[in-house]
């Protein structure tokens, strides 16, 4: 196959645009990281819905993207915004919100009220959650002044992560790979790819912990070796999804590299996990 050189210009000048905009709301400070965040998870939410309806769903969007709205708002940490405490606390309004979907399915004159419903909640808990839980795990307490502190190093060193993952994966299946690994899903991913990708990720992770952001070797050993894993389920499990509604992309935001779906299906599956493991080392006083 000739390459074609306008197509990599293309697909490298959005990859570029793409790092710098990510980057540079990650790491300015906590108004861009929520708004960058938000934008995503609604565009998010947006195509999910677009896939749902070549799966035969109408889901009913205008309380999808409601409830979208609020569970994101839920997790945006009030107190740190206006200075004050204690943080407004919307959770109780989470509870309600599948029984509002049913309740507007009930009334809704579409066929498959139940499959419609379903897919509505399915978009807000697949698009919009894991942007959300993003929001813990970028404060930590400073217990000397009490209060709350933005600290984005953890979801920096997870997206390097992601990348060594994505980079080491593909040079390790172009260079060894001959096992597919679930071929009907993925035909390009392989076994040999995906190990050198995991192996070459919990290196990195050393390199993250020790000369890019300074923090426990421990921790970052840990999701070196789980980031890898579970950003490939998640990118598998975006494929199963797109192969079942027929389409190669989720959209065309980025020209050469498709929708928001395809360049953040490894986070959406690695953030709620990585929450649970920092979560879980807290809780077990494990440092360094």
């Amino acid at each position: 196959m000739a390459l074609n050189i306008k197509t990599l210009g293309t697909r490298a000048l959005t990859a570029l645009v793409f790092v710098v905009v990510l980057l540079g709301c990650l790491l300015w400070n906590y108004y861009s990281f929520s708004i960058f965040f938000f934008v995503v998870a609604m565009m998010g939410l947006n195509e999910f819905y677009k896939l749902s309806e070549k799966l035969e769903a109408q889901p009913y969007k205008w309380i999808g993207f409601m409830s979208g709205a609020l569970v994101y708002i839920t997790f945006i940490n009030i107190s740190y915004i206006r200075a004050i405490h204690p943080n407004t606390n919307l959770w109780s309004f989470l509870l309600l919100l599948p029984f509002l979907i049913f309740t507007v399915a009930l009334f809704n004159k579409r066929d498959k009220p139940i499959h419609n419903a379903l897919f509505t909640i399915a978009g807000v808990l697949y698009t919009v959650l894991p942007f959300a839980m993003l929001h813990h795990l970028v404060f930590f307490t400073n217990h000397e002044h009490d209060f709350f502190q933005f600290d984005p190093d953890i979801i920096l060193g997870v997206i390097l992560l992601i990348w060594s993952n994505d980079t080491f994966a593909y040079l390790g299946g172009s260079l060894f790979g001959k096992h597919k690994m679930i071929e009907r899903i993925s035909p390009g991913k392989t076994w040999e790819g995906t190990i050198f990708g995991i192996l070459m990720t919990v290196g990195s992770g050393y390199i993250v912990a020790n000369y890019i952001l300074d923090a426990g070797l421990t921790l970052w050993m840990i999701l070196g070796f789980a980031v890898p894993i579970l950003a490939t389920i998640g990118d598998l499990v975006e494929s199963m999804l797109k192969r079942q509604a027929g389409v190669k992309d989720t959209g065309n935001i980025m020209p050469g590299h498709g929708g928001i779906l395809d360049r953040f299906d490894s986070l959406i599956f690695v953030s709620p996990f990585v929450i649970v493991i920092v979560k879980l080392m807290t809780l077990l006083n494990v440092s360094g």
